[in-house]
């Protein structure tokens, strides 16, 4: 009977010992993202959804998007809970206390906030809006005393009734990085976010304000993804294939780990750092650690045209075909992706050129 009881008494302790061990599930909760603002973030707000399946393919799996609002359509199915309501004003938010509700609901580790854009439609002025802006980060870190703030310098606007919206969002926007500077410590980062710079309300816009569903949401998703995923830091690992010269032996490379429009590619010794990394979309595009994309440098078709990154617009330079032949060939110019003179060192420049089938236009995906 006794070692009948100590048998017991083992299988007791053995147990309890399994039931009390931490899951890596438990150790690794999710990071919180609340996207705040007007109509543009949640009326339908798509660029949250490229946002999102971009954190995906790139390896940024344990985020969750929260707010109170549910996700609207956007073509495919995507965690898209938000905080985008339609006509809402900054100033509005702040003097009716409305965000302490939605943080107490969703308790957001980071804010992507867009707002002002109803504030200068209704003539509010930039030292009112700070204010709100001010006011709005104080309950951030009532709830949450680390949080993460992204601040987006808004978008252009040219509304066909309000002529003077758009000096008014200059003077904004300018302002913005100043109480970013003043207001951002070490334990909760503000961030700013520049949505207004390359953005054309004429082309990337269906009133002058909203973005339409093609170059708008995707020049705002590519705004919001390198900052977003400097804000996750360690909590995810980038994820892509490298992109190899068959002759070189070495890997396409953004040119001093830049992550600027304009930056140029070239060959240079695999490493394993984010800008060698690439992504493949479904239309073409093949997308940087930076997220931007592999661009044919201002919409060159010509032998020599630089390829570089560049905010991705979804357009005909930006589209490319893998080809059987280890061939990367340009859609719209027809030309491949060329180690410049055959040259195989570091620092060679990538360009287009007429498609020859030698071994500086063969690249492998590893």
């Amino acid at each position: 009977m006794h070692r009948f009881l100590g048998y017991c008494a083992l299988v007791l302790t053995a147990l309890v010992a399994v039931l009390t061990v931490p899951t890596a599930a438990a150790a690794a909760a999710p990071v919180r993202i609340m996207a705040l603002g007007d109509s543009i973030t949640g009326s339908p707000g798509c660029w949250r959804a490229l946002l999102w399946r971009h954190l995906q393919s790139t390896g940024h799996t344990n985020t969750d998007f929260v707010g109170t609002l549910p996700a609207p359509g956007c073509g495919f199915a995507y965690d898209g809970e938000n905080e985008g309501h339609g006509g809402y004003l900054a100033t509005g938010i702040a003097n009716n206390n409305q965000l302490p509700g939605w943080l107490g609901a969703t308790r957001p580790d980071i804010v992507l906030m867009h707002l002002g854009t109803n504030d200068i439609w209704s003539n509010i002025g930039t030292t009112t809006i700070l204010d709100a802006y001010s006011r709005l980060l104080g309950q951030m870190r009532a709830s949450n005393p680390a949080m993460k703030v992204l601040v987006a310098k808004i978008l252009p606007m040219n509304p066909a009734n309000c002529a003077a919206c758009g000096r008014r969002v200059v003077d904004l926007d300018n302002a913005i990085p100043g109480w970013a500077q003043a207001h951002s410590t070490a334990a909760s980062p503000i961030t700013v976010v520049d949505q207004w710079t390359g953005f054309s309300t004429s082309a990337d816009t269906v009133d002058g304000v909203h973005p339409n569903s093609t170059t708008g949401i995707q020049k705002m998703e590519s705004r919001w993804y390198p900052a977003l995923t400097a804000a996750l830091g360690g909590g995810s690992t980038p994820t892509g294939a490298t992109v190899v010269g068959g002759q070189s032996g070495r890997c396409l490379d953004v040119t001093g780990a830049g992550t600027a429009n304009g930056t140029k590619l070239q060959l240079w010794d695999c490493n394993g750092q984010s800008n060698q990394a690439w992504t493949f979309g479904s239309a073409g595009e093949i997308r940087g650690g930076s997220g931007r994309c592999l661009d044919a440098a201002g919409q060159g078709t010509s032998p020599g045209t630089a390829v570089d990154i560049w905010d991705c617009t979804g357009q005909a330079n930006q589209q490319w075909t893998l080809n059987a032949d280890g061939s990367i060939t340009g859609r719209q110019s027809g030309l491949c992706l060329d180690a410049s003179g055959q040259q195989t060192a570091n620092g060679t420049p990538v360009a287009l050129w007429t498609c020859n089938g030698q071994a500086n236009q063969r690249w492998s995906r590893r």
